[in-house]
């Protein structure tokens, strides 16, 4: 009995191993793209459409496989390649 005992506390500490590890997969992986999404806002401004446009080039920049290390140059490249006749456009 006590062997049993013994190798539920193993598995027990194993479970909850994997599941702290897990839970630090995410959260890693969701700050990334939060900080990721920031960024690209950064770029954009109080502009609704350029940050809507900005958003979709970090979309691209992903699809594109661009390295995060890359990804603040691209995104700068990305915003000064805004069309100019947006800004300009009356809203409706």
């Amino acid at each position: 009995m006590e062997l049993s005992g013994r190798a539920f506390d193993i598995a027990v500490i194993v479970l909850v191993s994997v599941l702290a590890l897990a839970l630090h997969v995410v959260l890693f992986v969701l700050v990334r793209r939060w900080m990721d999404r920031d960024l690209a806002l950064s770029f954009a401004g109080a502009d609704a459409d350029r940050r809507d446009w900005m958003l979709a080039r970090l979309r691209q920049a992903k699809l594109q496989g661009v390295r995060r290390r890359e990804l603040p140059a691209w995104l700068e490249r990305a915003a000064a390649e805004y069309p100019a006749a947006a800004t300009n456009q009356p809203s409706a």
